[in-house]
């Protein structure tokens, strides 16, 4: 496991801290002010420090000041305190600390944040992969689409896929990487691209992500890559949500390039067109972030699917992930019930109405939770007088409401 230096004025702290690391497999060395500190870091070389700011000879932000400057800040720090404030961890933040603990340190925190930092700080061969359609095992229509993308991959060099505005495009793309071989993100070499650039990625996968984003010189970055190809051994997988006349018709693009772009072309489907599928990328996504120390374990409670089936997801595969991440930081259960989403997912102003284009049954389902959630707030989640609002047995109503993954008002069943 890792080597974790923690520096802390307070045996009584340091003494816990280093129980809780040692009992999760870390490696830990203790030093109880900054010059024991010094001393540890150069002894140690620590894969991470926990940082505590307010220490008798040297605060943790000077340290962490002398370590960044004198080119010494090459692992992560997490900071500490008792009392600190915003100014401080902003402070902390700025010059390089990945993270800001305030004592007492809750032991999920503490070793949320332990995973997250050893994992960005880890190689990029040892970091958990990035989500792909490989990951979503469950659905067949994700599986047809992963088997339609590896086999216009096993005959083209080149696949472009067809998406709408916040699609999940880099999801799908990212099924054709191949383990051990690099991942090259074009769009974020901003410069010129060099031929060592794209030797690098030899026999693995070079990204485009949306072409109709590409700066010029990123343009240009990508009419090299694909004349060189065939040398490396290398896969381009690009995405586009404009249609290829209108890319024609802004100009700027050379034809002959945009020609090779779209010779083989896959459209993808919406988020809102997948609506059974939702719940399976939720999963994946959850295990992703738990996995990258983002998030803590969170499972997907059956009462959110309906939710998550029923949003049209404006915002597409991006929207999914910030939810999922806000409400599973946010919630205090393991399960992420509908109740964890429901305020993120309502749209602001009025709601309208379901969307005609839906097929009956999601159309009739949302309609239903429109108008329970409506009559819940207008009653303050009483049961009975939501009953005699409905018009339902309270049975068919407790039944209805699960069915939706609507809460139950029991803490203002009192009011009966």
């Amino acid at each position: 496991m890792a080597r974790i230096l923690v520096v802390d004025d307070e045996m009584g702290i340091r003494e816990l801290l280093s129980e809780i690391l040692r009992d999760e497999g870390h490696d830990v060395t203790l030093a109880e002010n900054a010059a024991a500190a010094r001393n540890a870091r150069l002894a140690a070389r620590p894969d991470l420090v926990l940082l505590d700011i307010w220490m008798p000879d040297t605060d943790g932000i000077t340290l962490l000041k002398e370590w960044a400057s004198g080119g010494q800040l090459t692992m992560p720090v997490i900071m500490m305190s008792g009392h600190g404030t915003i100014d401080s961890a902003v402070e902390a933040t700025r010059i390089g600390a990945l993270d800001f603990l305030e004592k007492p340190i809750a032991l999920a925190k503490l070793l949320s944040s332990v995973k997250r930092a050893l994992i960005r700080s880890a190689p990029a061969e040892q970091r958990p992969a990035a989500p792909s359609l490989a990951g979503v095992t469950r659905s067949g229509a994700l599986r047809d689409l992963r088997r339609r993308l590896e086999q216009m991959a096993s005959r083209s060099r080149i696949i472009m896929l067809r998406c709408g505005p916040s699609s999940f495009a880099e999801l799908a793309a990212r099924t054709l990487a191949v383990p051990g071989r690099r991942w090259i993100e074009l769009a974020g070499i901003p410069g010129a691209i060099t031929q060592e650039q794209l030797d690098a990625a030899r026999g693995g996968v070079i990204h485009a992500g949306d072409i109709g984003t590409l700066s010029r010189m990123q343009q240009k970055n990508l009419a090299f890559a694909v004349d060189r190809l065939e040398r490396l051994d290398a896969k381009l997988i690009a995405s586009c949500a404009q249609p290829l006349a209108e890319l024609q018709a802004a100009g700027g693009w050379d034809d002959v390039l945009l020609s090779r772009l779209f010779d083989v072309v896959l459209p993808l489907p919406t988020l809102a067109e997948l609506r059974d599928e939702i719940g399976d990328l939720a999963d994946d996504v959850l295990k992703h972030l738990a996995d990258a120390g983002e998030i803590p374990v969170r499972a997907l409670a059956e009462s959110t699917r309906p939710l998550l089936r029923q949003h049209p997801w404006p915002g597409g595969y991006g929207e999914l992930v910030a939810a999922l991440r806000s409400a599973a930081l946010a919630t205090l259960d393991d399960d992420l019930d509908a109740s964890a989403l429901r305020a993120l997912l309502r749209p602001a102003g009025n709601a309208a109405l379901p969307g005609l284009n839906q097929p009956l049954r999601d159309a009739r389902e949302a309609f239903e939770r429109l108008y329970f959630e409506h009559h819940m707030e207008r009653e303050g989640g009483n049961m009975t007088r939501l009953a005699e609002r409905s018009g339902l047995e309270r049975t068919h109503l407790y039944r209805k409401l699960k069915q939706l993954g609507l809460p139950v008002g029991r803490r203002t069943e009192h009011q009966d």
